[in-house]
């Protein structure tokens, strides 16, 4: 192989596929990058046998082939070059590296001993914007938690069906789903479900959610594929291959109250400061208890901790229904509301033991549950 590139564009290259190489004691390959030529591009791939990420660059190739070196060390090193271009050239399972007077040498190993990232040939695939789809995880990605005894709650739930994307994640003690609508997408013959591990979720937003443009995502039975295309030419730019989580995943709706004997419209803004203000003397269970004041229409915080001290406060609003006393994980609200964008938010509770739900004023796309802290 023998091929020119700019050092800019190797490294935003770098930068994208480097994160996920593993460090395998098992597996010492899995620490490195395959660097390969393809026509008139070159590749850089790596995987955790989880994920594979490819990415293509348009540039000059005197001379085919391919190479795997240690990722972290060719990252490093090329992020400590001038922008200027680069030489890259294989020989004899060395890559030489030059750029003005900078000049390396780098051990690797054959390009066929590095695993085989899936391509994914079903030609059924939904064409969206980064931005939304991107923004709309973003809202759940942080709630999976990895669990051996329910694999399935280690992940992001997804359900694509003609005009409509259904994301949903949980770790049992809240819920989030977020609903994006599409207007000009490619119609699907049959409705996709399916459990997107929360690192490969994560990865997503980080490679496509700075991105301008589109994504389009396909599908297969085990496995699922998000790629974009460069502006210059159809051709891919970014490839994510992920493995998807085997099971079945809770069926979520039926913990989602279909009414309420107590609802508040609050300041969104205020809510989340008062909340964050009480988390600070909450105790070692992040306990903050909220009480109703119907005649005043204000709710009540308290909190309250042996070791420092207590917090009371009263914010004002539009509450309806029974009195109630009840009381939550701070970290688990300061999440939910974190995540709702309208200037007001409506807070419903089915009774003192049953499950609090956070929506924004005036969307229903998105929703948030949460489940109280038993006090006795």
């Amino acid at each position: 192989m023998k091929s020119i590139i700019l050092q800019e564009v190797i490294k935003n290259g770098l930068n994208i596929v480097e994160r996920i190489s593993s460090k395998s004691i098992t597996l010492p390959i899995l620490n490195n990058i395959l660097i390969s030529t393809e026509k008139n591009f070159l590749n850089l791939s790596v995987t955790d046998l989880e994920i594979g990420i490819k990415w293509w660059a348009l540039t000059k190739i005197e001379e085919g082939g391919g190479i795997t070196v240690p990722s972290r060390l060719f990252s490093n090193f090329i992020n400590l070059l001038p922008n200027k271009k680069i030489l890259l050239e294989i020989k004899n399972n060395i890559l030489f590296v030059e750029c003005e007077n900078y000049k390396t040498k780098i051990n690797g190993l054959t390009a066929d001993e590095f695993p085989i990232i899936p391509r994914i040939t079903n030609t059924e695939f939904i064409s969206l914007k980064n931005s939304l789809f991107c923004q709309g995880l973003s809202r759940v990605v942080d709630i999976p938690v990895s669990s051996t005894i329910k694999p399935e709650i280690s992940g992001v739930y997804f359900t694509f069906e003609k005009d409509l994307i259904t994301i949903a994640a949980t770790d049992s003690f809240r819920l989030g789903e977020k609903k994006i609508t599409l207007k000009n997408n490619f119609p699907l013959k049959e409705i996709y479900s399916f459990i997107l591990p929360q690192k490969t979720a994560k990865e997503i937003i980080n490679i496509f959610g700075g991105k301008e443009g589109e994504m389009k995502i396909y599908f297969s039975p085990n496995q699922i594929m998000f790629e974009s295309s460069m502006e210059e030419t159809d051709h891919p730019e970014v490839q994510v291959v992920s493995r998807l989580i085997e099971g079945e995943y809770p069926n979520y709706q039926e913990i989602i109250p279909n009414k309420y004997t107590t609802t508040f419209i609050l300041d969104k803004n205020e809510f989340l400061n008062q909340i964050k203000t009480a988390s600070l003397f909450s105790g070692k269970i992040n306990e903050v208890k909220i009480k109703t004041e119907l005649k005043e229409n204000k709710i009540k915080l308290f909190s309250q901790s042996p070791d420092i001290g207590e917090y009371q406060s009263s914010i004002a609003g539009k509450i309806k229904g029974e009195p109630i006393d009840i009381s939550f994980n701070h970290h688990f609200l300061i999440d939910g509301l974190s995540n709702i964008k309208s200037s007001e938010v409506i807070f419903g509770l089915s009774g003192g033991s049953g499950p609090g739900v956070l929506k924004p004023v005036g969307d229903d796309s998105y929703i948030y549950v949460v489940m109280p802290i038993k006090t006795t």
